[in-house]
């Protein structure tokens, strides 16, 4: 009986930290070399247009559009966001992304638990942030890790995985364009 308590009490110490070895942040493929680094006051002031996925860990996909308004003041991004899910359902995020320093941002939406951390990583920007997800098993706080780069034919991309626990949920993946003719709004 005490060998099987502190089996179960190992077990119970060992198990989250073999999980989060499983949550890694998106990586960039040997093929996905940026054309230039991405800055996003850049990047994303003026109106882009997208298309994303999320994939889920049960192998679910539910596709989205996504049509982003940014604005740089110069010390603030905002960027936001509308989306149109397949099954005709909308919402709108709002993202303030505030420069700390150069390539560093503290970053708020509405469903981000506390600020994210955005920051430079060469040529790419990483996010890492937490939200409270809607689910069908209920509100669950989720961790998104997500990189952002630009490919050598402007487009823009955001790659992103979902984890609880250390147990990757979810991967979203979103292409965006520019939208020619909109400056800074």
């Amino acid at each position: 009986m005490m060998k099987q308590t502190l089996f179960m009490m190992l077990a119970l110490l060992v198990f989250p930290l073999a999980l989060a070895g499983c949550a890694t942040a998106p990586q960039l493929q040997a093929t996905e070399t940026p054309a230039t680094p991405l800055v996003l006051e850049n990047a994303l002031a003026g109106r882009t247009q997208g298309y994303g996925t999320v994939a889920t860990l049960f192998g679910d996909k539910t596709r989205f559009a996504v049509t982003i308004a940014g604005r740089w003041d110069g010390d603030m991004l905002t960027l936001v966001e509308d989306f149109r899910y397949e099954d005709g359902k909308t919402e709108r995020k709002t993202w303030y992304l505030s420069r700390i320093a150069t390539g560093q941002y503290r970053g708020t939406r509405e469903d981000v638990i506390g600020t994210a951390a955005v920051r430079q990583d060469g040529d790419s920007v990483r996010l890492d942030y937490e939200v409270m997800l809607d689910t069908a098993l209920g509100r669950i706080r989720t961790r998104f890790r997500d990189i952002m780069f630009l490919e050598r034919n402007g487009t823009i991309r955001n790659r992103a995985t979902v984890s609880k626990f250390g147990l990757n949920l979810a991967t979203v993946d979103i292409s965006l364009t520019k939208i020619p003719g909109y400056g800074v709004p």
